[in-house]
This record gives structure tokens, C-alpha cells and sequence, in this order.
């Protein structure tokens, strides 16, 4: 198991280490629904250093990026970043990621961590442009300062305005005496803040100093769990759950990032999709009756026949709702549709909901 730099921060804070994605990560510290909602209502900060990271550079490196992701990588600009995903030759997911511009032949790459060498060998496997390929994956560290009062928080360790920095856009600069922070209004959460990447070797400094100036903020430290119940309430996909290498992203609800205008590994299957449609569709659902939807839960209709499977579930801490993602059959997608999930071979009604779940 690999760990990230700031491995003993977590364990001298008490935190519940769980192997995840290769690496040791804190699940939780205080607790899921604590971490949550102090998140919601305060700032909340995570180590997020697992996520993957790979430089596309040179002459030909934006040549790269749009043949293999579904977005539209020329719209960038330096300090522009974009969600995305990387489709693969079956009408699937390879994996989601977010693009970085920083300058006219650089970018930056952030993949999810249980797929780093996957989307490493794919993106070099279809690389016949001559793009300068770098994997630096183990030397950055990430950590996300999310919530409310993050921008306040963080203003004190910086002279950069952050109330300039619009959402999805970045900079390059000094933050708590540290140069060189990528600092991106972006986030997995859904309460505002910043994403920072830094050196390994000066995260635990970062760490400390976010702490220490979040204490009139009353930051806490959060985990995976809690990042997992935020992102839920907002209806972000989480690759592996809602979507893998054999779901549809035009099912997935994610036409918004696959942009037509160019050619890209797929195409032609996805093209085909949005145009004649899909036989499934990921839907948002709330439960009317007692019970928490899990992942690999059947959905059924009201005669008890399949129609689909929840792909994520929880009890929503802000909402205080049983809410979940999942797949069912077009015919069964429409907003305000009842559907049924078995949970302990008992029916449970949900209604079909319009995202996202949490609205701030």
C-alpha cells in the first residue's frame, strides 16, 4: 500500500485508515455526518494527494488531449480548467478527469487514482502526435479546502484575490509562504472552495498552515466517506460506481462534456446514441419509505419486474434523505416517475428526482 505525504497527519489526528485505490487514506476522523455537515456549514479539508497527475506537453500536446477526451479542449485558456472524460472504442468510460491549461503547449491532467496506470497506458497508446508525456502522479500532493468560509480561510495565507478566481479557473501562485500552488476554484463537494497541488515535499507544511489559520473557522479535517456523501448530494458522478468502462456516458447524463464539433476516439458510437437515443438512463431518486439504497440494489417496477440497479446510496446528511443514483430503463426515467428498490426483500417506493439532491 502506497501513502501519501501526509500519511502520519492523519494517523497523529486519530483518523480511520482504509486502504483505498492502492494507497492508506483516512475514511473518517470525527465522523461521516459530522465531517459533512461541518463541511456544508463551515470549511472542511481534505487529502485528496491519491488522485493522478500527468503533464501533456509540447507543439502537439493540445492534438492529444482532443483526440482522446470527449470536451472541447480548444475552448481553454491559461488558468482555464474542464471537466471532461476519456471515451474508449466501445462506447464506455476509460475514466473522468479535469484538464488544466496552464500555458499555449502545457496542460495538466488529473485522473482518478484506482485508474492511474490504466488512463496512463491509454493516453500513450494513442499518442501518434509526438505529445511529451509526463506521469507525476507520485510527486504531487492534493489537498481540497472545500466550504463556505474556504475562500476567508484561505485569503489569510495569500495575497492572491481569491474572489477573482471563477469556478473551474486557477492560478499559479504563492499560498502560506509556499510558491508554485496550482490554486483551483474546484471541488467535489458542492459548498465552494479550492483544490491546491503542491510538491510532496511541502504538503505537511501546507497541511499545518491550513489548520492552523482554519482554527476561527472551526475547519475540520474530513474523509473519503464524507467526500463520498457530499458528492452524492450533488449528483457527481463517482467513476466505478456510476461510471466504468461499460456505461454509456450518454446514458450517464454526461452529453453536456461530449462535444461533436471535433473527432475523438468513439465518436462515431456515441454520436449514434445521442441521436437515437438510449435504452437506460442514470436517474437521481429519492426514497419515500424507510431505508437506505445501497450500491447493486435491483430496481424493479410496481409488478416487480427488474428495470434497473442503484450504482450509488446514501443518507443524505444535508437533506436528510435516502437518496441514490442508478440506471433504469428509459421508459422508466421520467422526473417525478415512482420506481421501487428491493432492500431486504421488501419493495421500497422512491420517486425520481431532479438534481441536484443538496441545494445550497
Amino acid at each position: 500500500m502506497k501513502k501519501t505525504a501526509l500519511y502520519n497527519k492523519h494517523v497523529e489526528l486519530g483518523a480511520k485508515m482504509v486502504p483505498f485505490a492502492g494507497y492508506q487514506m483516512p475514511v473518517q476522523y470525527l465522523g461521516v455526518n459530522a465531517e459533512h455537515i461541518n463541511v456544508r456549514d463551515n470549511v472542511g479539508v481534505f487529502d485528496v494527494s491519491h488522485m493522478g497527475e500527468f503533464i501533456v506537453s509540447g507543439e502537439k500536446a493540445l492534438n492529444l488531449i482532443q483526440k482522446i477526451s470527449s470536451n472541447d479542449a480548444s475552448k481553454l485558456f491559461p488558468g482555464r480548467a474542464q471537466y471532461s472524460y476519456l471515451p474508449n472504442d466501445n462506447g464506455g468510460v476509460v475514466d473522468d478527469l479535469i484538464i488544466y491549461m496552464i500555458n499555449e503547449v502545457k496542460y495538466l491532467l488529473v485522473v482518478n487514482a484506482s485508474n492511474i496506470e490504466k488512463d496512463w497506458n491509454w493516453i500513450n497508446k494513442h499518442n501518434d502526435v509526438g505529445a511529451e508525456l509526463e506521469n507525476i502522479s507520485d510527486q504531487m500532493s492534493l489537498l481540497a479546502v472545500q466550504g463556505p468560509k474556504a475562500v476567508d480561510l484561505l485569503q489569510e495565507l495569500t495575497k492572491i484575490d481569491l474572489n477573482e478566481i471563477k469556478f473551474y479557473h486557477f492560478v499559479e501562485g504563492e499560498i502560506a509562504g509556499i510558491d508554485n500552488v496550482i490554486i483551483s476554484a474546484t471541488g467535489y463537494t458542492g459548498s465552494g472552495g479550492f483544490e491546491l497541488y503542491v510538491n510532496n515535499n511541502v504538503a505537511e507544511r501546507l497541511w499545518d498552515e491550513i489548520l492552523k489559520a482554519g482554527v476561527p473557522f472551526n475547519i475540520e479535517p474530513a474523509g473519503l466517506a464524507a467526500r463520498d456523501t457530499l458528492r452524492l448530494e450533488m449528483g457527481y458522478c463517482l467513476y466505478g460506481n456510476d461510471i466504468d468502462d461499460k456505461t454509456s456516458p450518454i446514458s450517464a447524463g454526461l452529453g453536456w462534456v461530449t462535444k461533436f464539433t471535433k473527432s475523438f476516439v468513439g465518436d462515431q458510437i456515441l454520436k449514434n446514441q445521442k441521436e437515437n437515443g438510449v435504452d437506460k438512463k442514470l436517474v437521481a431518486f429519492k426514497l419515500l419509505d424507510r431505508g437506505i439504497p445501497r450500491k447493486g440494489y435491483l430496481i424493479v417496477d410496481e409488478n416487480q419486474n427488474e428495470i434497473g440497479i442503484v450504482t450509488s446510496g446514501t443518507m443524505g446528511p444535508s437533506v436528510k434523505l435516502s437518496i441514490g443514483l442508478g440506471y433504469v430503463k428509459s421508459e422508466f426515467s421520467s422526473l417525478g416517475s415512482t420506481i421501487y428498490l428491493s432492500i431486504r426483500n421488501k419493495s421500497i417506493a422512491a420517486e425520481i428526482v431532479k438534481l441536484p439532491f443538496f441545494k445550497p
